[in-house]
């Protein structure tokens, strides 16, 4: 996790100049916390008893408090600030004067569940308060192992590394993290909420107060039995509810009979299946701090949060925005994508101008118009061309630029040579991996499809699917995407699943199942761009469109298996591994694409595969999944086919 072995960063100073010993509360280990569990007693009363019960780390679910307290920056004097980027959500602090040694005191409250995010990255830029900040540093940090470990220390210490460059270390991060205790969120949250009806400020509630609460609930059922309600709560027999009462009662109820069935802040709908009690959400969305600089929220990834404030105008103005979904209009600026890995968003990196021209051509019918005219060959002339410029040894000049643009999403440690082996850009392009890097899942399970490349990965139970959340263009079929010689009515319904490759991606894609490769139909067309703005417009159809290469896979337990490599703007060439004949095992090279990024489609049989949720569910939202190859994919549903032989139990040899 990048712990430094220093512990010389306890002692900091505030904004103001004034010394703030940066001690911590002890966090408390999560196998020494407990939870409150309420149990009815008795034929249906309200009534309850409170209990004890131990919750292991692997089961732990509740709410961490990671503070970010300050940095010492080698070789480094700036302003600065620093971003938590944890799940779908993405936090920043203050801009810190301190020029080496930077203080923020600020902290952020994490919502920690089980089989949820644990992965928090914090990222490190020096300011330009004008346009964009630079990131000097990051470290990732595994929440649920850090509040495991037993530490006498108040704080922990982490090297911050460079993003150009793998194990290089520019400085280093204090940060405090401690579990609340469920107990203290039950009642944080009451307090909180009592203090909004207790007009008096007596610290309990009367019969009336407690119903004006109830009514703000906009919970009918609840309103009509409030006397019941408040009866229930006043175990003392005071007339009154303390904020005790009132949590043990708000507890008690939201896993039995919710008073709730929303959030008054966020709105979300509180789900009573979760086994995370929803008095944890509702306590984060009325969450105030506890005394420090609270971490500014509202943003999906730590470019956005780190931007200046030119950025901010434009995203006033509607020329820029960010969102998660379909890329069209201003939202065609940003590409953000769920790294499986990390559970978290990250954004996809391309160049600004590249994004203007891919707007106005693929988001407008004159663009659109212009291609008609002339420009499909335009696009195929120059992807030729660079394809012929990147195989010379003059473009191997080109790699350091390439490395350093896309410095936080290519792993150099991953690849099997050092820069200096590759004496052209293609040869780098398509670049092999050390062995081991890319773990295949569940190898010798024949019956479990994984991910064919390291891609952003759309998934679809059928192509209905496809076209409603993410595929665009008008005339897209699956017939229209193998074409006539390799189309089967056996795919007509069936799964589809698109992995998009971009320029900086390891480009050798692997098969996805094991079986014999039956045939490969080479299919002319254009060079459209893959780019997800491409793909939303409607008025284009990519897929069907394109240059690409169809093989069909014969297996055992998914039927035959369709595997498309589609050609892009700027793609070379598409080569494969395999011939016709060969028998494939999972996880086993199948080609490469050349320069450009591209994608791969593979479509399965109607009811062949159970694809994993996961993906279902982002790809749902019009959200592409971050995957690396070898990582699961589904299961196959159909029954492997057994050969019926004869009984040979009657049968008589003769001479």
């Amino acid at each position: 996790m990048g712990h430094g072995s220093s512990k010389e960063l306890p002692e900091t100073t505030n904004t103001e100049g004034a010394s703030t010993p940066s001690s911590r509360i002890k966090r408390p280990h999560i196998r020494r916390i407990f939870r409150r569990l309420t149990v009815s007693r008795g034929n249906g009363s309200s009534s309850s008893s409170s209990t004890l019960k131990l919750v292991s780390a692997e089961d732990f679910a509740g709410i961490a408090l990671l503070t970010l307290i300050s940095a010492d920056m080698q070789q480094f004097k700036d302003k600065w600030l620093a971003c938590v980027s944890f799940g779908e959500q993405t936090f920043r602090t203050h801009i810190s004067d301190q020029t080496e040694k930077p203080v923020w005191n600020s902290e952020k409250k994490l919502l920690l569940e089980k089989n949820g995010p644990r992965l928090a990255r914090i990222s490190v830029f020096e300011t330009n308060r004008i346009s964009k900040n630079n990131l000097v540093g990051y470290c990732e940090i595994d929440l649920l192992e850090l509040l495991t470990q037993d530490s006498d220390s108040d704080f922990e210490v982490f090297e911050l590394f460079d993003p150009a460059a793998t194990g290089k270390v520019v400085g280093r991060i204090s940060l405090s993290c401690s579990v609340e205790d469920p107990i203290e969120t039950e009642k944080n949250f009451a307090r909180r909420i009592l203090a909004i009806v207790d007009y008096n400020e007596d610290g309990k509630l009367s019969f009336s107060e407690f119903s004006d609460l109830i009514k703000a609930f906009g919970n009918q059922v609840a309103d009509n039995k409030k006397e019941e309600l408040f009866k229930a709560a006043d175990k003392n027999g005071d007339d009154a509810v303390s904020m005790d009462e009132l949590a043990e009662l708000l507890a008690f109820q939201q896993e039995n009979e919710p008073l709730l069935n929303c959030c008054p802040v966020c709105g979300e709908i509180l789900e009573v299946s979760d086994k995370l009690s929803t008095l944890v959400h509702l306590s984060l969305c009325f969450d105030e701090g506890t005394g420090n600089q609270v971490m500014t929220g509202g943003f999906l990834t730590d470019k956005q949060a780190s931007y200046g404030w030119m950025f901010k105008l434009s995203e006033w103005a509607h020329f820029s925005s960010y969102d998660v979904g379909l890329n069209s209009g201003s939202s065609a600026s940003h590409i953000l994508v769920f790294d499986r890995k990390t559970k978290r968003l990250v954004e996809e990196l391309i160049d600004k101008k590249i994004v203007l021209s891919m707007r106005a051509i693929y988001q407008s019918k004159i663009g659109l118009h212009l291609m008609d005219k002339g420009a499909k060959e335009i696009l195929l002339s120059i992807s030729e061309k660079q394809g012929r410029e990147m195989n010379t040894t003059e473009s191997a000049r080109d790699i350091p630029a390439f490395v350093e643009f896309f410095k936080d999403q290519i792993n150099l440690a991953e690849v099997k040579y050092p820069l200096e082996h590759f004496k052209t850009f293609n040869e780098f392009f398509v670049r092999e991996l050390k062995p081991g890097t890319r773990p295949i899942a569940s190898m010798e399970r024949d019956d479990v499809a994984i991910c064919a490349a390291d891609c952003r990965l759309m998934a679809f139970k059928s192509v209905e699917d496809g076209q409603r959340f993410w595929i665009k263009g008008r005339k897209f079929s699956v017939q229209g995407l193998l074409g006539k010689e390799t189309y089967s009515s056996a795919f007509a319904d069936g799964t589809l699943v698109i992995f998009r490759l971009a320029p900086q991606d390891y480009h050798r894609f692997h098969s996805p199942v094991s079986g014999t490769i039956e045939k490969f139909v080479k299919i002319p067309g254009c060079l459209y761009t893959v780019n997800p703005i491409a793909v939303n417009s409607k008025y284009c159809n990519v897929f069907t469109e394109n240059k690409r290469e169809v093989s069909i896979i014969s297996t055992a337990h998914f039927g035959k298996v369709a595997f498309v490599a589609i050609g892009a703007t700027m793609v070379g060439s598409i080569t494969f591994s395999k011939k016709a004949g060969d028998h494939v095992k999972k996880g086993d090279e199948y080609g490469y694409f050349s320069f450009g990024g591209s994608t791969v489609i593979c479509v399965f049989e109607k009811d062949a595969i159970e694809i994993d949720e996961d993906l279902l569910a982002n790809s749902a939202r019009s959200l592409e999944t971050l995957v690396s190859v070898g990582m699961k994919l589904g299961v196959a549903t159909k029954k492997q086919a057994t050969v019926n032989l004869p009984n040979f139990d009657n049968w008589v040899l003769e001479e």
